[in-house]
């Protein structure tokens, strides 16, 4: 199947604004070319969530559904600390993980993405049990019968400071600690993995990290990937993205990425810079880089 001259098999979006209403943004991805699409429902830099009024969610989920869009994923806000031993913050979290649950249901989300926080001293494994009572609870707590195609993704980290997830390891901990897992997944990003010391540079490179994601967590669980590439070495522990093809990981990387075997199917959204070379069009731009590449590997 074809759209706008594109393979509609290969799931390709990148996050875009809903600052001129949550319609606009299937608008933009829709003339992006885009099949996939990621969003925020509200500022993810303050706590504070205007309400969805239930027509405005029902506009926007019918426009979804006439759309080209095949995948829509919500991000949760940067707020959130799931891993915090503050009681405080710890609860104002899950309270905040649960709304932005239910928001992304009701806008007929297929996934729900949040970072999962970091200890601040108090060290992995205790954060790893709040990290999962929080979940546990989220789960509990959210009416997921009435929404039973939203999956909640954990997305792992670059490791910098005391952040939780940046190993395959902890996220296989965590998962394995929640008592009812069945709509739990993972989202893996290429710049955070790479800056936490998974290779990703060379097609070897990519299938030695696939296969060792695959022993801890199992690809079954990997949902989508959140492309981007990097603009510090391997194992560098920062969080910095860089335009496809213009950072650490490499055009060659990237392409052995999207290409590959075990990932080809499944959603890729960018998170790259929006500017590029001084103008406003850098998503087009990292796009047509990303189909590129993905086309040279077509019938292969």
């Amino acid at each position: 199947m074809m759209m706008n001259g594109r393979n509609d098999r290969f799931l390709l979006g990148c996050h875009l604004s809903i600052a001129k209403g949550f319609p606009r943004a299937i608008d933009e991805a829709e003339a992006l070319g885009n099949n996939a699409l990621q969003i925020f429902t509200h500022s993810p830099a303050v706590w504070r969530m205007k309400g969805i009024a239930d027509e405005l969610a029902r506009r926007f989920r019918d426009r979804r559904n006439a759309s080209s869009i095949r995948y829509l994923v919500v991000h949760t806000m940067y707020l959130l600390n799931l891993a915090s031993p503050d009681e405080a913050l710890n609860e104002r979290s899950v309270e905040g993980l649960i709304e932005e649950a239910r928001r992304a249901g009701l806008l007929g989300a297929d996934a729900l993405v949040t970072h999962l926080g970091a200890h601040v001293g108090s060290g992995s494994k205790a954060a790893i049990d709040r990290i999962v009572g929080a979940l546990d609870r989220t789960i509990e707590s959210t009416a997921w019968a009435e929404f039973p195609g939203v999956r909640l993704l954990l997305e792992n980290t670059a490791g910098s400071g005391t952040t939780v997830g940046a190993s395959f390891d902890e996220l296989a901990a965590i998962v394995a600690g929640i008592a009812d897992a069945s709509r739990i997944g993972v989202c893996l990003d290429t710049c955070h993995a790479f800056a936490a010391g998974y290779d990703l540079r060379t097609r070897a490179a990519v299938d030695e990290t696939v296969r060792r994601f695959d022993r801890a967590v199992g690809l079954d669980r990997l949902a989508v990937i959140h492309l981007n590439d990097s603009r510090f070495p391997l194992g560098s522990r920062r969080d910095r993205h860089a335009h496809i093809g213009r950072g650490e990981i490499g055009l060659a990387g990237i392409g052995a990425v999207v290409r590959h075997q075990r990932l080809r199917d499944l959603p890729f959204v960018l998170e790259t810079p929006k500017v590029i070379d001084g103008r406003p069009n850098a998503d087009p731009l990292n796009l047509a880089t990303v189909r590129k590449l993905r086309s040279e590997g077509e019938g292969t």
